[in-house]
């Protein structure tokens, strides 16, 4: 995943190097994969990685939940 990243932020750099040195149509195409492919490759890695082993019902707002917060003193 850090791979990925490092790589997505250097086509990125290399897309604004293409725009500065009069290649704008190549260098936007450039940038317009690396943030795409940030959108729908690293994003949804990035998630199921960081959602792995937890549960949805800890973070939800049901009673019982609410019940905890108010026994804590959060409103």
């Amino acid at each position: 995943m850090k791979i990925l990243g490092i790589a997505i932020l250097i086509a990125i750099a290399v897309g604004f190097y293409f725009r500065l040195n009069d290649d704008v149509l190549t260098g936007d195409r450039i940038i317009g994969i690396s943030v795409l492919v940030s959108a729908f490759i690293l994003m949804p890695i990035f998630l199921i990685v960081r959602w792995r082993g937890k549960k949805l019902k800890d973070y939800t707002l049901s009673e019982e939940n609410m019940k905890k917060m108010r026994d804590k003193g959060i409103d």
